[in-house]
């Protein structure tokens, strides 16, 4: 079962340090910690239904417990580009954790029978899991549902930590 609490709000933008500023500036952000070139390849992501390969630079903050993520595409077509494509830069996914991976099946799984179809799926170095399925009727473009193992979410309570 999920934490019905979100516990991230991310944006996509084409420029990470205007979108950091407003975000420090509005919510009060002490410190963002910046992952640039993130690549996200075929062997681990797919993009509607095929295998993609692109790269995206991103920014994490906290505002109390809530994750902040500022997403900018660098290279190669994701759900990122396809956002400022049609949108321009703005509030992108809201994230819900899942437990154990057998939660984030069973959350996928029903997502997709309830009409919400995954976007984009994958998996990141050290066994996190992400998918993407599409809320646009729910006025977010899209819901992310995620498996955080332990050891990133380690990480994730060092970056918050550092907001203190």
């Amino acid at each position: 079962m999920l934490d019905q609490t979100p516990v991230q709000i991310a944006w996509v933008t084409g420029d990470l340090a205007a979108t950091e500023a407003t975000l420090t500036a509005l919510l009060g952000v002490k410190k963002w910690v910046r992952m640039p070139g993130v690549h996200f390849g075929p062997d681990a992501c797919t993009y509607r239904g095929k295998p993609a390969d692109f790269v995206a630079d991103i920014s994490l903050s906290y505002a109390g417990d809530t994750q902040l993520e500022v997403i900018a595409p660098v290279q190669g077509p994701s759900i990122y580009t396809e956002f400022l494509d049609r949108c321009g830069a703005g509030l992108h996914h809201v994230c819900m954790a899942a437990p154990d991976p057998e939660s984030f099946e069973a959350a996928v799984a029903a997502a997709e029978r309830q009409g919400t179809p995954v976007v984009m799926a994958g998996a990141m170095p050290g066994g996190m899991r992400f998918a993407y399925v599409g809320a646009e009727q729910s006025g977010v473009p899209f819901v992310e549902f995620a498996y955080i193992p332990p050891e990133i979410h380690a990480f994730f309570s060092h970056i918050k930590e550092e907001q203190n």
